[in-house]
């Protein structure tokens, strides 16, 4: 929706003629899709478009669902997919499926209505519970003034969701938010209520960026299970015959000595405090170096690949090399969470595990049948 989001502002503002919109975002998608989640398509009252879903497929099954939800003010979500039955009516002929959430927004509603360049806009996907909001209300553009802590998102954010569960609802999407994702957020019913509360969450900044370092069965199995999670995910290894870009599609390959890469990235801005950097080299002329550059840099998570002897032997090294023990205390080594793990795969599993635990400030992870029946459903 931020793709329209100043076309939407505009109507529903102006100072002369206020109009109604109806906005028809991708909430989901399968397959093979022409357009990612978040992308939008807008119709005002006077019957103008703005956007576009699929560059034609369903275009016009989607102006007719905007238009009845202007008229009845009701917001719905609805699928398209490919059919052998009706391909050329609705169909997406490129085979894949979306599903589209079709929210009116009627003039002046404050929602959508940001003092700065927002960072993320939420939207409520439509409920039979009583409680639930006005679809007037139903949305927030979340104001990226004071940076990308979950305090910018109490601006009009309380409405989309009731008082009992707003502060996990801000925990849950400043998360979404601080690492670039785009996506849904499921919560447990509030009190009184019987269905679970559903956010589509867009966010405009750049991914958070997984650095690997070493081009081995490891750091290969590492950026499989990492891409779906939508992170900028680079390779870097100083042998040119490991480092093939062709074999770690959808990541950047880069043939340097780590060490040296982390400091040019650094001081181009392409590391920051969302980074994560997985050190899987277990070469000791590789770690060393690597490890005290990045301990010294402000990012989310270091980690390291080894056993417990060779853990306790980088770490004396790294104390020799000056690394002070508050830094050595942000190293996560040996790497990943205890899961008795074997293979690569699952290695690359209890790292993705651990990553995200410390990403939502988890000191201890549990089982979710452990946890309190009321806590928020993942």
């Amino acid at each position: 929706m931020l793709d329209i989001l100043s076309a939407a502002a505009t109507r529903l503002f102006d100072s002369e003629e206020p109009q109604d919109v109806a906005v028809a975002t991708i909430i989901e998608t399968e397959g093979s899709v022409p357009r990612p989640a978040g992308t939008s398509m807008l119709v005002d009252a006077a019957g103008g478009i703005v956007g576009s879903l699929t560059g034609g497929c369903v275009e016009g099954a989607v102006l007719e669902a905007c238009q009845d939800a202007l008229a009845t003010g009701d917001a719905s979500v609805q699928g398209f997919g490919y059919s052998d039955e009706d391909a050329f009516v609705v169909g997406l002929m490129c085979g894949g499926r979306i599903d589209v959430l079709i929210q009116p927004f009627r003039a002046g509603c404050s929602g959508l209505r940001a003092e700065s360049e927002p960072v993320a806009v939420v939207l409520r996907l439509p409920s039979d519970d009583a409680w639930a909001p006005a679809a007037a209300v139903s949305a927030a553009a979340v104001d990226g003034s004071t940076g990308q802590s979950t305090d910018a998102l109490a601006v009009g954010f309380d409405p989309l969701v009731p008082d009992a569960v707003v502060e996990t609802a801000l925990q849950r999407v400043g998360a979404f938010i601080r690492s670039g994702r785009t996506g849904r957020v499921r919560l447990a019913p509030p009190e009184g209520g019987r269905e679970p509360i559903e956010l589509f969450v867009e966010t405009r900044i750049t991914p958070a960026h997984l650095l690997v370092v070493g081009a081995n069965a490891f750091g290969h199995a590492l950026v499989e299970a990492a891409r779906p999670l939508g992170l900028r995910i680079t390779v870097c290894d100083p042998r040119p015959a490991f480092a093939d870009p062709a074999s770690y599609p959808g990541a950047e390959v880069v043939r340097a000595w780590p060490h040296r890469f982390l400091v040019e990235a650094a001081a181009t801005g392409e590391l920051d405090d969302r980074s994560m950097i997985c050190v899987l080299s277990h070469d000791p002329k590789v770690d060393i170096p690597t490890l005290a550059v990045a301990l010294d840099l402000d990012v989310a998570y270091v980690g390291a690949m080894g056993s417990r002897r060779s853990d306790r032997d980088r770490r004396a090294a790294l104390r020799e090399a000056g690394v002070a023990s508050p830094a050595l205390a942000r190293l996560h080594s040996p790497i990943g969470l205890h899961l008795e793990t074997f293979t690569p795969a699952e290695v690359a599993v209890s790292i993705l595990a651990e990553i995200l635990a410390v990403r939502g400030g988890r000191r201890q992870v549990v089982p979710l049948s452990d946890e309190r029946e009321d806590s928020p459903l993942r």
